[in-house]
């Protein structure tokens, strides 16, 4: 498959209007791959390529990835979180559970399956520190994850530049990683468009296309699927166009009230801002070296989004947070998640899932729509149409945003370059 644009997927009709459904979401990205495949890629050997394509019967590596699968059910990390969940009626996590959809942020597929078992786990994310340590772990899971990816982008690059095949081999990737870990939660799976594209609107349509073919050709709908997005304009521009065809987004990097609502108008159906970082960033910078979890400029900001956005009419877009850092300093790790109790989703990774497992402590419910209404003070925002002189001088004004954003974009450049090294050795 090569990257095009056919009359069907250019259409921009109405945003399909279907309910969100109470199920799980799964980040896998190319970034978020970099390191573990990095790791992998070394003792990965092609002999043969893994699957079908184009209707050529190709050597069948599935076989092995299923039994690779099969081999983590009893692993230590499994065992461990089993183990940790034996009590938790009455904690904190199954309290939150019921007033927030939670996520697991973590790319052990292993401790994935485990959480999602106790049915207080509906979603998954992951991020590349997470991929990166199970790729090293040598699991061959990985292993075949790449060898599929590099056999698919040989067979179907035939007339693509190098640089063009690399590209389509780490997309290829992603939607590997995302077919795997469909089958552990009952969700979407976010798969994230290549972040060096996040300046580049036409660019990140057509990649994203091609990763929602790349589903369907594997039996994954379209629904099932989120495009991850770097929150930048371009970045929100893409879900726009791509919202209005039915392929939804995640939009990712949200450090600022702006990109929030940016997002919202453009119709996107999730956001996830990050309020740790935001609180770093305000430490960094003048603010007090703790907060109490209320006044944590982190958990202020996810709050005004919230409210706003079930003040204006804006409640298709999730407001899911994610990155979390102790308010009130160490030994206060669950803070934030606590002082958002009641948010759309969120995200949390194993560590403070345990926390909140082991407590018992009362953890009652912040936000809630109905009260969002009555407490947000802010009036609708460039009368609810956001041009993109009006996002870039709102962004200007906020350093944090766009400081954090730049560091966020940065971050997984570098990751994505790992993955292209990795990859152009076997290309």
């Amino acid at each position: 498959m090569v990257l095009r644009q056919d009359a069907s997927s250019r259409a921009t009709t109405g945003r399909p209007s279907r309910p969100l459904p109470h199920r799980g979401a799964v980040a896998v990205t190319a970034a978020v791959a970099a390191s573990a495949i990095a790791g992998v890629l070394a003792a990965s050997h092609i002999t043969q390529p893994f699957c079908t394509f184009g209707g050529r019967s190709i050597a069948g590596g599935t076989r092995a990835l299923r039994q690779a699968t099969a081999q983590g059910e009893n692993s230590p990390a499994a065992r461990v979180v089993r183990a940790a969940l034996t009590n938790v009626a009455g904690s904190q996590l199954e309290a939150l559970s019921k007033i927030t959809t939670l996520s697991i942020d973590t790319g052990d597929l292993d401790v994935i399956k485990a959480y999602a078992a106790t049915g207080l786990i509906s979603d998954a994310t992951t991020n590349p520190l997470f991929v990166s340590q199970a790729g090293l772990s040598g699991d061959p899971r990985y292993v075949a994850f790449v060898d599929e990816a590099v056999a698919y982008a040989k067979a179907n690059g035939d007339g693509l530049a190098l640089e063009d095949r690399i590209n389509l081999a780490m997309d290829r990737l992603a939607v590997n990683l995302g077919k795997e870990i469909v089958g552990l939660v009952p969700g979407y799976i976010s798969t994230e468009v290549d972040i060096r594209e996040s300046f580049d609107v036409e660019t990140s349509v057509a990649r994203a296309r091609r990763i929602i073919a790349m589903y369907e050709e594997l039996g994954v709908p379209r629904d099932r699927v989120l495009i991850k997005l770097a929150a930048t304009w371009e970045g929100i521009s893409a879900a726009r166009i791509l919202e209005k065809e039915g392929i939804t987004c995640n939009l990712t990097l949200v450090f600022g009230f702006a990109q929030a609502v940016a997002c919202a108008q453009a119709g996107v159906r999730l956001i996830s801002p990050f309020p740790g970082r935001i609180l770093d960033w305000h430490k960094n910078n003048g603010g007090n070296p703790t907060y109490e979890p209320a006044e944590d400029p982190g958990v202020v900001t996810v709050q005004r989004i919230y409210r706003y956005y079930k003040k204006y009419g804006h409640e298709g877009t999730i407001c899911m947070p994610a990155s979390w850092r102790p308010s009130r300093g160490a030994g206060y790790d669950t803070d934030e998640p606590i002082a958002l109790a009641g948010v759309d989703r969120m995200t949390l990774p194993p560590p403070m899932l345990e926390k909140l497992a082991s407590s018992k402590e009362p953890l009652p419910r912040v936000l809630s729509p109905d009260a969002a209404v009555a407490a947000c003070e802010d009036s609708e925002i460039c009368d609810g149409a956001m041009t993109e002189k009006d996002f870039r001088m709102l962004m200007n004004a906020d350093v944090c945003a766009t400081t954090k954003l730049a560091e966020g974009i940065n971050a997984f450049v570098s990751e994505t370059a790992k993955l292209r090294a990795a990859l152009l050795t076997k290309l």
